[in-house]
């Protein structure tokens, strides 16, 4: 990514404040000439106030001074306050536009990357660039002020002096340039080490129970231990670069007094220069050293910001899920479904197929269940439906339509999805059946909890519907969970109902419910239906039997049984052990 094509990104950022941000540039240009002033001031009390008796002119530059510092505490009120929040409002514009980026990902990123990874570019990277954003611009832009007009003003004291002094600064100029890729290597890596240590705390903090119940918190400790050695390694080695280049920036910056000092001494011994002169070049130069070294002391701060931006850009370079050019709204499917000759697999290594020309038809208001062995891609099948991935050969069609014709948002609004593990939202009971449809009734809420088996539970806690469940769901059992997310389906009547090892790991009291739930629910609707324990699937229209190599078997419980092959041998085994 080309740095000119960042900074013409990050200069965008500005366009919706450029207001606040032209009065910040103001206030920062007059507070430069402020700075300006003092030294001149001073040469001219020295040089013809004292000395010729001038009280009057004495008290009136001295009272102008007064008013010019009250005026520039009000200016740096309006840079700290107006200033940072130009920088804020900023990092929310890019959260914001991040954020529905991400929301648009295809669900390859979101496998290909941790949470940790993401939260971090979406705080720590976003508030390093709305520090940049405030700081950069106005203490860049008030440091050139200032060098620039103490090099004209200090040249109408003694050109010669002047460029003497100022000879020096290309030096440091260099310096910066040569320590600008170390400095980005060193800054880009400590970003990379923070977001794997924010996974792996977000890891750890979510699976605690599991590592507590399984006495796994030494080998946490021990990880966690791990990443925080090479959070000190990289933060050490950012620290080491930054040693070295904030060490020869101030030896820079006192060679330039240095300088000053035996330059001056000497223009002043030989009469060069007066003593007011003297004095102001010092003052000048001691006003100089401050925006070179603010320079120097941001640059750490331009290199945080520009990685983060970095960073930020490398996601919203990310190709969202993309719609064909002329795909269509479908309002209500009626449910066949159908895959003709599908192939698709995972981005990895070996390039391995999940499903390899496979086909099956599931027929509009009927109820399909998917059984077999594990890994032969029946959880899979049910991603294809929505279209979470994109196949790499056959076609998928739903009511005669390839899915790829219909746009994303109009197929999912026809499909209910409930799986095994259920994901709730740290909310209210009622917020989370909602998801099925925000613009339902309480009453309507009400209605699909009841169905779901799930109403006279949630009114017989205190907060009935306005009950916190917690993250993700941690207030609620397994079952409980479950309904919820069936009281969502019911909510949001799909046409296409996909149950992906619904009912597995539950007591038989609790299974009872949510296969009651779960039976009305598929009522009338096209059902696909995945499970391992077959039992919960005897009464389907049709039983599929998938493995790695395809499609098995196919045909009702009856049918199967008679058959005498793999359905009726993992049946019988079930029941054995039942």
């Amino acid at each position: 990514m080309r740095k000119n094509s960042l900074f013409k990104r990050f200069v965008g950022y500005y366009k919706p404040h450029k207001k606040l941000f032209i009065i910040d540039m103001i206030c920062a240009f007059i507070i430069s000439v402020f700075n300006l002033v003092y030294p001149y001031v001073t040469k001219e009390i020295i040089n013809n106030y004292v000395p010729n008796k001038m009280l009057n002119m004495l008290l009136v530059g001295t009272f102008c001074l007064l008013g010019f510092y009250i005026i520039k505490a009000v200016l740096n009120y309006v840079l700290q306050y107006w200033g940072h929040l130009v920088g804020v409002r900023m990092q929310a514009d890019m959260r914001s536009e991040l954020f529905k980026h991400l929301q648009k990902l295809p669900f390859k990123y979101f496998d290909d990357n941790k949470t940790g990874v993401i939260m971090s570019r979406m705080t720590n990277d976003l508030f390093e660039i709305s520090e940049l954003a405030h700081h950069g611009p106005e203490d860049v832009f008030l440091s050139l002020v200032t060098i620039v007009g103490a090099f004209i003003v200090l040249s109408f004291i003694n050109v010669y002096l002047a460029l003497i002094v100022f000879a020096f600064i290309p030096f440091i100029v260099i310096y910066v340039a040569l320590m600008h890729k170390r400095m980005s290597k060193a800054f880009a890596e400590m970003r990379v080490v923070q977001g794997e240590i924010n996974a792996d705390i977000e890891s750890a903090i979510s699976g605690v129970r599991v590592s507590r119940a399984y006495n796994a918190s030494a080998h946490e400790s021990e990880k966690f231990e791990h990443g925080n050695k090479e959070f000190v390694r990289a933060k050490s080695k950012q620290y080491r670069v930054m040693g070295e280049f904030f060490s020869s920036a101030t030896f820079f910056l006192d060679l330039l007094y240095f300088v000053v000092l035996l330059a001056g001494g000497l223009f002043f011994y030989f009469g060069k220069i007066d003593a007011g002169e003297f004095a102001a070049f010092v003052l000048y130069i001691s006003a100089l050293i401050a925006p070179i070294r603010t320079l120097a002391n941001i640059y750490e701060q331009i290199q945080n910001g520009a990685t983060g931006f970095k960073r930020f850009c490398e996601i919203m370079d990310i190709e969202p899920e993309k719609e064909a050019e002329d795909a269509i709204e479908v309002s209500e499917l009626k449910g066949e479904i159908v895959f003709d000759d599908v192939t698709f697999g995972y981005e990895s290594e070996d390039g391995k197929k999940v499903i390899s020309n496979f086909s099956m038809t599931i027929p509009a208001g009927k109820t399909v269940a998917l059984v077999g062995p594990s890994g032969g891609g029946k959880t899979t099948i049910c991603h294809l439906i929505p279209r979470f991935y994109e196949i790499d050969g056959g076609r998928i069609t739903v009511d005669g339509y390839d899915l790829r014709q219909i746009k994303r948002e109009s197929l999912r609004s026809n499909i209910g999805l409930v799986q095994q593990d259920v994901f709730l939202f740290n909310g209210t009971i009622k917020e989370n059946i909602a998801y099925g449809n925000f613009d339902a009734s309480d009453e309507e809420i009400a209605e699909a909890a009841k169905k779901a088996n799930i109403h006279d539970y949630i009114v017989s806690l205190p907060d009935g519907y306005q009950t916190n469940v917690g993250e993700r769901g941690v207030k609620l059992s397994g079952g409980q969970k479950q309904r919820v997310s069936i009281a969502r389906a019911f909510l949001k009547n799909p046409s296409i109902l996909i149950l992906d090892e619904a009912t597995s790991a539950l007591d038989n009291t609790t299974e009872m419910l949510i296969q009651d739930a779960l039976n009305k629910l598929s009522d009338g609707r096209t059902t696909l239906v995945v499970a391992h324990r077959l039992s919960t699937v005897k009464n389907a229209d049709e039983i599929i039997v998938v493995t790695k190599n395809g499609v098995e078997e196919r045909g009702t419980h009856d049918e199967l049984m008679s058959l005498g092959g793999i359905y009726k041998t993992l049946y019988e085994y079930q029941f054995k052990n039942n």
